[in-house]
């Protein structure tokens, strides 16, 4: 590891903990290598930060340059390279601490939700993670969070209660709802546009177990259980947390088997219920065509990675997505389309889904945050894998003509976390309403005027 007064021109990094790297150095490409591998970063600096007082440090001397910043730590939502100026990786600060008695965890910038499950699991809580407990909870929180269990407990960004955030002037604050609001306000949905947050204190909910997995038929039957499940989301009670995708899954040793290799339509649940209620609610899905995989069950709430078996390791990505009013039948007949059975089995995209929204997601948080997705009945989102340029090309094509297809049905807003590669300034404000973005614009140039935080998502 090089010592950061070893490297010209940084000597005001030289009280920073962990590794200070550039270019061409021993670990810098571990240094700013995220999971998504789609976007290869070169920053001209990258620091390991080892705790707050690193990112202090960092801030000031990028604020003393004018250097811009970037921040990372596991790099799920590394959907655009950061080129040129600081990259600080906080990794490395994964501490969490959890409080039995006021059902709360602060939780270090760094920290994956599956650090989150393991600390709380033994006091019979969890927290309101998404898909993948491989995710950091920071930056996941910081874009609103769409849990697993939405429609039964709402955003995870509605559950945070403070955050302690250093501010592109290099100062470390406190924000709450009675210290620093607008700032509270902005950092919950805003995602990283006023500031580094190096921990967060969220609550925790008494969920020990509970019962979901997926639903799984052969792609022929596509259609009769995407139908059928769109009529069932209309029954439901909020409780009951639910997506129809469209798998095309390649032969690789991480999808197990009957799986692996196949072409799939499936319905993925969670119920935090009493399994034999939710047993009692999805008999319709398991009757609606012949069941080829069925892996529901009662699990524990920190075995959540089992309901969408996401992929664990690192690889290259195009994710996007949707805000949908409503799931017509030309809506239906619009996404079979672009993603079913006639598009054929090569079709580029390794997923598609629609998610059923609404109950808890869509109330209106205790404390005002920035979450602009509650109007939203349905969600859409797709993922495909790019290994190499011509299938990059074809991936990005498909996401094109699937987007454009569906685009009369859409809200005309999507969701910071999953928005995918951010384009101008017009395409980045479509996560947001006008009105919200608007105040967000005030917010950051009341704490960022100089625009230090401008990779990515950015208003």
């Amino acid at each position: 590891m090089t010592a950061p007064h070893q490297i010209p021109g940084l000597f005001a990094l030289s009280e920073i903990h962990g590794p200070v790297l550039r270019p061409g150095e021993r670990a810098y490409a571990d240094e700013v290598t995220g999971f998504n591998l789609a976007s290869l970063h070169t920053p001209d600096v990258a620091i390991g930060a080892t705790g707050p007082d690193d990112v202090v440090t960092a801030m000031r001397w990028a604020h003393a340059t004018r250097t811009p910043v970037a921040v990372q730590a596991t790099g799920h939502g590394a959907n655009f390279p950061i080129e040129h100026g600081l990259l600080i990786n906080t990794s490395r600060m994964t501490d969490v601490q959890v409080d039995p008695t006021t059902r709360t965890a602060t939780i270090a910038a760094g920290a994956k939700w599956s650090h989150v499950m393991a600390a709380a699991a033994p006091y019979g809580l969890a927290g309101l993670c998404g898909t993948s407990t491989d995710a950091g909870v920071v930056g996941y929180a910081l874009g609103g969070g769409l849990p697993v269990l939405g429609r039964a407990y709402g955003y995870a960004a509605d559950l945070v209660r403070s955050l302690q955030v250093v501010t592109p002037d290099g100062h470390l604050r406190e924000a709450d709802p009675r210290h620093e609001p607008e700032l509270f306000w902005a950092l919950r949905g805003g995602k990283g546009n006023v500031g580094i947050v190096t921990s967060l204190v969220t609550e925790l909910l008494p969920l020990p177990r509970l019962y979901g997995g997926g639903i799984h038929c052969h792609a022929e039957h596509t259609e009769t259980l995407l139908r059928t499940w769109t009529d069932w989301t209309r029954t439901v009670p909020d409780e009951m947390c639910s997506m129809f995708s469209v798998l095309r899954l390649p032969p690789i040793p991480q999808i197990p088997e009957p799986l692996r290799g196949g072409f799939w339509a499936r319905v993925a649940i969670a119920w935090p219920g009493a399994p034999a209620e939710g047993e009692a609610l999805i008999a319709p899905l398991r009757e609606a065509a012949p069941v080829a995989v069925d892996t529901i069950e009662e699990m524990d709430y920190a075995d959540l990675d089992r309901i969408h078996m996401e992929p664990q390791d690192p690889l290259p990505a195009r994710e996007c997505c949707m805000l949908l009013r409503d799931l017509t039948p030309d809506a239906m007949g619009t996404f079979l389309e672009q993603v079913g059975p006639a598009a054929g089995v090569e079709h580029p995209l390794l997923v598609a889904s629609v998610r059923h929204m609404g109950g808890a997601l869509s109330r209106p948080p205790a404390v005002e945050d920035a979450v602009c997705s509650r109007d939203a009945r349905y969600f859409m989102e797709s993922v495909g894998i790019m290994p190499a340029p011509p299938v990059a090309e074809a991936v990005e094509q498909a996401t094109r003509r699937l987007y454009t297809a569906m685009a009369p049905y859409g809200t005309g807003r999507t969701m910071v976390n999953i928005h995918g590669t951010p384009g101008d300034a017009a395409d980045r404000a479509r996560a947001w309403t006008p009105e919200v973005h608007e105040r967000l614009r005030r917010v950051k140039e009341s704490y960022d005027p100089s625009g230090l935080l401008r990779f990515g998502h950015t208003v």
